[in-house]
């Protein structure tokens, strides 16, 4: 028989986003954001140039103590770790709990081992190593006739998100993407499930992406795209943000996803999260890199074109976000006025002063093929009566937008 042996829940402001685990010695960079020092001197130490959570180029690698945040930690533990109150979840238990068989496993089972699981990398990796455990947590996912409810499989996929990512998977995801039954608890969740649920179901899905066929069988089982969108339309919070579009991103690298989430209503979606005020630098990155892909075709680019909405927001964000949110954006503004040589969309640009930006990139650093586009762009500007460099010579060497 198993105890109801009580164990620790950690809150997740105090992990460090690199172990997970307890931080010991929290200390910020110049990004904000922080990390337990051992496990960010190894990753700087490793060569790195970027911050983990955001990746991010750091400008300096310095980082400092976080004193207010130790504080708290160091609270915390004083108050919670009381050994008349709480005791941790043994591996000699949690073996125990496995032989007695998974499928016999009801919601405070499974949630003592989601929570063994949040600790350490090193109960991560008993569990995987465990015969059949990873087997038998997908088979409480696909058993349609289970009892545990949303909650119970919300525990399950919080166990899943964590160990999947430890095992050889390619085969093993191939396998979940044609499981019918295992994707439909997956919609369920995000259907019903908590916010922290649904994230979790989010990076399942895109960790079995991992290529075209896995991509489309995925995307087409009916609610999940659906759901992915629901995630970045209707939550605020940037990390089920980015989690979801960096799900659809993922999916839409088949073309007829793209033309779905096309009919699906994307592009306005999109618009109206791309125009939000202080969207994270990855979240506004992966909305274009989402709009770049849709602009491929012609589907695409006349619906962006007819957001007129999408194509301002597109604009605002060149030389504002990142080097990487600006390329993608003359991409996307190539392909619907040069390539689909769309009017509207030509004008929305002109009078959003984007000619300006496509001028001022046109002399920076970037890449070859930016360079062409925006170069091809300015021809088209320079036909279109409309725009400034009507009159505007092409044999200057040397363009000065003020």
């Amino acid at each position: 028989m198993v105890r109801n042996d009580l164990f620790i829940t950690i809150p997740n402001l105090f992990k460090c986003p690199i172990s997970l685990d307890l931080m010991k010695s929290p200390v910020s960079l110049c990004t904000g954001v922080t990390y337990d020092r051992s496990s960010i001197q190894r990753w700087l130490e490793d060569g790195n140039n970027t911050c983990p959570a955001t990746m991010q180029v750091l400008q300096s690698k310095d980082f400092v103590p976080n004193h207010t945040l130790h504080r708290l930690i160091k609270t915390w533990s004083e108050t919670t770790t009381s050994p008349a109150m709480y005791r941790s979840l043994s591996r000699e238990k949690v073996r125990e709990m496995i032989e007695n068989g998974v499928e016999k496993w009801g919601l405070e089972c499974l949630k003592k081992v989601a929570e063994f699981a949040e600790v350490s990398d090193e109960n991560r990796s008993f569990l995987v190593k465990f015969d059949g455990f990873v087997a038998a947590m997908i088979g409480v996912m696909s058993n349609v006739d289970s009892k545990i409810g949303v909650l119970g499989l919300e525990q399950v996929i919080r166990v899943l998100e964590l160990v999947l990512d430890l095992i050889d998977k390619e085969e093993l995801m191939m396998k979940l993407a044609k499981k019918g039954e295992f994707l439909g608890s997956i919609v369920l969740i995000m259907r019903r499930g908590s916010l922290n649920a649904r994230i979790s179901s989010a990076r399942v899905l895109e960790m079995m992406t991992i290529n075209p066929e896995s991509k489309l069988l995925v995307a087409e089982k009916e609610g999940i795209l659906f759901e992915l969108f629901r995630l970045i339309g209707v939550e605020t919070d940037p990390v089920a943000v980015d989690v979801g579009l960096s799900g659809l991103v993922s999916l839409s690298m088949v073309r007829r996803t793209r033309l779905k989430i096309v009919r699906f209503g994307a592009v306005e979606l999109l618009g109206k999260l791309l125009a939000r005020l202080n969207l994270p630098v990855t979240a506004v990155e992966n909305v274009l890199k989402l709009l770049e892909m849709i602009a491929n075709s012609t589907e695409g680019r006349t619906a962006i074109c007819d957001d007129r909405l999408c194509v301002t927001a597109i604009v605002d964000k060149m030389l504002k976000v990142s080097k990487m949110a600006t390329e993608r954006g003359a991409v996307i503004l190539w392909s619907v006025c040069y390539l689909g040589r769309d009017e509207k969309a030509q004008d929305d640009v002109i009078k959003s002063k984007g000619l300006t930006k496509i001028l001022l990139l046109l002399q920076s650093d970037c890449s070859p093929s930016i360079r062409q586009m925006c170069s091809e762009l300015i021809k088209v500007f320079r036909v279109n009566s409309k725009s400034c460099l009507s009159g505007y010579d092409t044999k200057t060497t040397h363009i000065m937008p003020f």
